[in-house]
């Protein structure tokens, strides 16, 4: 990464969303176990843990896709219960999953207004704004530095990154208050990856946006994340900054057998 060192988040940040004491389950499945979890506000925080701990559980009850059994979520200091992803967005919660949600053969820019197009009366006639919109989003891509050789471009022409680039810029142009990305990184190669990085760190540079990132690669975490939470078993296990420990130290606490005794012994 490049550019002048990040500021560390400030301690007094306001906490912006709050979940205690989350169970979740699906039928003898117990997805979430006593899930307690702090987000402030311009965080980026690292959720980490292995396939079926219960990370997309997690982000998907944030995110008003599931109701929880038990436990209670705060936004802002108040009490929420969301019915539905509806629900979430209305408070600035925006999800961006693996899937993208982009249109292959539809452009950059038709991308970025997608269920929100710019329309104009003509002689009558309410038609797409198209010009307006080529214009918004190459001045939008532009601030954020994400670099599209043309927003005429159709989807399905760019990278991996540019892609992951385009779904996290739409998020973002909704002006969202929490921004939850769901393995951003994964499938992408190191370059691809640096974009995407590169967006992260500078939304954690401005501390205006708070980000959930789930991620696998360890070392991405210390990169661009403020703090660690891991989860095993549909609990959270280690909740830790990522200025009081290491990587090294991470390796060793999944290793030592992702218990919480072994999480408070490997700690102390």
């Amino acid at each position: 990464m490049t550019g002048k060192p990040i500021p560390p988040l400030p301690q007094n940040a306001p906490v912006i969303l709050e979940m205690e004491h989350i169970s979740k389950s699906f039928g003898a499945v117990t997805a979430l176990v006593d899930v307690s979890l702090k987000l402030r506000k311009g965080e980026v925080l690292a959720l980490v843990g292995d396939n079926g701990a219960g990370k997309s559980t997690l982000i998907k009850t944030m995110s008003g896709f599931h109701t929880p059994d038990r436990g209670k979520m705060q936004f802002n200091g108040s009490d929420v219960r969301f019915s539905s992803p509806r629900d979430a967005r209305a408070l600035g919660i925006e999800t961006v999953y693996q899937d993208l949600a982009l249109v292959g053969d539809l452009s950059v820019y038709h991308n970025m207004f997608l269920g929100r197009e710019q329309r104009k009366r003509f002689l009558g006639l309410n038609l797409l704004d198209n010009q307006r919109m080529r214009q918004l989003s190459r001045t939008y891509l532009d601030t954020l530095g994400i670099s599209i050789p043309s927003v005429n471009s159709t989807v399905d022409m760019l990278s991996g990154g540019q892609r992951q680039c385009i779904a996290v810029a739409r998020s973002i142009y909704s002006s969202p208050t929490v921004l939850i990305l769901d393995e951003p990184l994964a499938a992408l190669g190191v370059r691809e990856s640096a974009h995407v990085l590169g967006l992260i760190q500078n939304l954690r540079r401005q501390r205006e946006v708070s980000v959930v990132l789930i991620v696998h690669n360890y070392n991405q975490i210390f990169e661009v994340c403020d703090r660690i939470n891991f989860l095993h078993a549909g609990e959270i296990v280690l909740d830790a900054s990522t200025s009081e420990t290491s990587e090294e130290e991470l390796i060793q606490i999944v290793k030592s057998g992702l218990g919480k005794r072994a999480i408070t012994a490997a700690a102390g």
